[in-house]
C-alpha cells in the first residue's frame, strides 16, 4: 500500500486537553517505584518489545542472550532452522544457561548439566533416574511468545495479547519502502542511563530540544508528524538528504525504490511502548529501551544498512561516520535525561505548559495512563 495514501503528514497531531491546556505529566508519573511496578504488570509484560534482528541469529545453533524486563532470555536458531525464544534459565535450580552470543549443539546448564536441545526440550539431567515421578517432557525450556516484522525480532510474556500484526497497525504502509527485511545489523551499543524509561521514549519523538542539545552534532531540526493506526507513533524531521551523518555528504547512495514521501526526510517512529525505529533514506537505526527500575533504564542503539551496501569493499570506512553520530546524540541525550531526572525528584516540581512540538509526547504518555489500573491513574495526579 501507499504511505501517500494511507498517511498524510500534519503539522502536528494533537489530543485533548487542546494545545494551550496541556500539560507535562505529573513528576512522580517518573519517580514514583510503585507506578514503575504496575507499568510492569500491566504494559511492559503485556506488549511487544523489540528483541534484535534475524540476521544476528542466521544459522542453525546460533544463539544470543538478551535481558528484558521481564528477565533474562534466549534467542536459539533451532536444527529445524526455526528461531525460538526461551526463559534463559535452567529448569532445575534456575541457573543463566547460555551467556552472550555465539553457536551451540545443544544448551548446557553450568551449574549441574541439566542439558537442552536446541528446540528447548531437555535431552539429559544427570542423576534425575532415581526421582520418583520425574519425566523430561515436562521440564523443557520455558518459551516465549515471538514474532517477526521484516527481520525484526519482538517478543511478548502475554500469550493472549493481540498479534504482532495488530500492535504494528499501519506502520508497514508508512515504512514499507524501507525494505527492512533486506537489512543487516552492523553496529549496536547498550548504554546504562539514571532516568526513567518514558523519558528516553519521549525524547525520541520530539525535536523541540534538538537546537539545543545537539548544537554540536546534529542542530536544530523541524519535523511533521502522522496520524496512525495501531500502537504506535511517528514524526518525519525533514531533510533532503540523509541526517544520520554529521555535516558531511552521506558517504551511501539512498535505499533503492523509496517512495516520495520517505525521501523527503527521517522518520522517528515509536512502536509502543519501548521501540523507536530511525529510517533514514540510506539506512536505519533503533533505541530500544528496557525498564530496569523507577530511575533506571538500558538504552539500546543499532543501525542497519541495505546488504548492497555492506558488500563494498569499503564499507567499514564508509559506515564509521554513522556510528560516530548514533553514538554522539544517544550520550547527548543521556546527558540531558539525567538532568531532567534530577529536576523531577525535586519537592517543588510541577506540570508545565506544553509545545505543539509536544504532541508525542502527550500522545505517549496518555498512551501509558489508559493501560494503567484506575488507582495507579488516581495515584499519579495526586
Amino acid at each position: 500500500m501507499s504511505a501517500q495514501v494511507t498517511l498524510m503528514p500534519q503539522p502536528y497531531v494533537w489530543s485533548e486537553p487542546p494545545l494551550g491546556d496541556a500539560r507535562s505529566a505529573p513528576p512522580r508519573f517518573y519517580t514514583d517505584p510503585e507506578i514503575f511496578k504496575a507499568e510492569v504488570e500491566h504494559i511492559h509484560l503485556k506488549t511487544w518489545f523489540f528483541a534484535g534482528r534475524v540476521d544476528e541469529i542466521a544459522k542453525p545453533g546460533d544463539y544470543r542472550a538478551i535481558e528484558s524486563v521481564g528477565g533474562p532470555v534466549l534467542l536459539v536458531r533451532g536444527e529445524d532452522g526455526i528461531l525460538r525464544a526461551f526463559a534463559n534459565v535452567c529448569r532445575h535450580r534456575a541457573s543463566i544457561l547460555l551467556e552472550g552470543c555465539g553457536n551451540a549443539k545443544n544448551i548446557i546448564c553450568p551449574y549441574h548439566a541439566w542439558n537442552y536441545r536446541l528446540d528447548g526440550a531437555l535431552a539429559g539431567a544427570p542423576g534425575m533416574r532415581e526421582v520418583p515421578k520425574f519425566e523430561k517432557p515436562p521440564n523443557g525450556l520455558i518459551p516465549i511468545r515471538l514474532e517477526t516484522w521484516e527481520g525484526a525480532i519482538f517478543l511478548n510474556y502475554d500469550d493472549g495479547a493481540p498479534d504482532l500484526a495488530s500492535h504494528l497497525g499501519n506502520l508497514p504502509d508508512l515504512l514499507g519502502s524501507h525494505r527492512f527485511g533486506d537489512m543487516v545489523k552492523t553496529w549496536g551499543i547498550e548504554i546504562e542511563v539514571a532516568c526513567n524509561w518514558k523519558l528516553l521514549l519521549e525524547n525520541a519523538m520530539e525535536t523541540y530540544h534538538t537546537g539545543i542539545v545537539h548544537a554540536a552534532t546534529v542542530g536544530a531540526q523541524r519535523s511533521v508528524s502522522f496520524p496512525t493506526a495501531g500502537e504506535w507513533l511517528s514524526i518525519q524531521v525533514q531533510s533532503s538528504r540523509s541526517i544520520a551523518v554529521l555535516g558531511e555528504e552521506p558517504p551511501f547512495p539512498p535505499i533503492e525504490g523509496l517512495d516520495e514521501q520517505a525521501r523527503k526526510g527521517t522518520y522517528f517512529t515509536l512502536v509502543e511502548p519501548t521501540t523507536q525505529f530511525a529510517c533514514a533514506q540510506d539506512c536505519i537505526w533503533w533505541l530500544a529501551v528496557r525498564p530496569v527500575s523507577v530511575d533506571r533504564s538500558v538504552l539500546s542503539v543499532g543501525g542497519c544498512f541495505p546488504r548492497p551496501c555492506t558488500e563494498y569493499p569499503d564499507f567499514d570506512v564508509r559506515a564509521a561516520p554513522y556510528y560516530k553520530r548514533w553514538e554522539a546524540v544517544a550520550l547527548e541525550d543521556v546527558g540531558i535525561l539525567e538532568k531532567q531526572q534530577r529536576g523531577l525528584s525535586s519537592a517543588l516540581a510541577r506540570p508545565g505548559p506544553l509545545s505543539w512540538r509536544d504532541d508525542m509526547v502527550l500522545a505517549m504518555n496518555r498512551w501509558v495512563m489508559a493501560r494503567l489500573p484506575p488507582e495507579t491513574v488516581d495515584r499519579i495526579h495526586e
